[in-house]
């Protein structure tokens, strides 16, 4: 609390861009009616589908297979998330050598030492917060694979395949959805490293990386694919 005092009116503009955009876009692409026809809402009725068949089917190698590379995805991500999180905490403590190091970049700004330890803490929060979504994501498909070793035989409308069904799919979009806060915790991430080179690059890093996200989940080809 005590570098509080060193930010700047651009500094607290930087990061009211930041979370605005962070918290804005999650609920606009989670929540809003607006935000139903992107990909992460598409998805989810694939995934009710996928139930579906999985069901009709007495042999499921092929759902545990895909369960298995989903796990796998999951996984690489926390594993790579835990060096960067050691990265940035030996960083902290290096934070004296670092100011030197910044000060003759052409854009540095990082200021005194208690300046650069709240942005390095920025940065270090948005990875921790991936990597909590990431490994709640990775128990969530591992209750799938549970789900998909307990489920009937059936087809819609018989006795409870309705209900199990979209059990199965639920399970999966609630692993899907953390999956994605943890992406789009990394994306932020990278914004939020440019606030250690320069004030006003947060809040322009914020402001791409939330155009990119939305043309990646409501104007790409893949969405396309998917709604065709």
């Amino acid at each position: 609390m005590h570098a509080l005092p060193h930010l700047a009116v651009l500094d607290w503009l930087s990061l009211t861009v930041f979370f605005a955009c962070w918290a804005g876009y999650a609920w606009y692409s989670e929540h809003s009616q607006w935000g139903a026809s992107g990909l992460i809402r598409t998805t989810q009725h694939y995934r009710l589908k996928w139930a579906y068949r999985m069901l009709e089917r007495d042999v499921r190698v092929t759902d545990s297979t895909l369960i298995g590379n989903l796990v796998t995805s999951v996984s690489f991500y926390a594993n790579t998330t835990i060096y960067i999180i050691a990265g940035l905490v030996a960083a902290l403590g290096a934070s004296d050598k670092l100011v030197s190091f910044t000060a003759d970049l052409p854009f540095g700004n990082t200021g005194n030492r208690e300046l650069l330890e709240i942005k390095l803490m920025l940065v270090l929060a948005s990875f921790v917060y991936a990597y909590f979504k990431f490994t709640w994501s990775l128990r969530q498909f591992n209750l799938l694979s549970i789900l998909v070793g307990a489920a009937p035989f059936g087809k819609p409308g018989e006795a409870g395949i309705d209900t199990y069904a979209q059990r199965v799919a639920s399970a999966n979009n609630l692993a899907g959805d953390d999956f994605n806060r943890g992406i789009r915790a990394y994306y932020f991430g990278l914004a939020a490293s440019g606030w250690l080179l320069n004030t006003a690059a947060l809040g322009l890093l914020s402001i791409v990386v939330l155009i990119v996200l939305f043309r990646r989940d409501y104007r790409s080809p893949a969405l396309q694919i998917l709604r065709d």
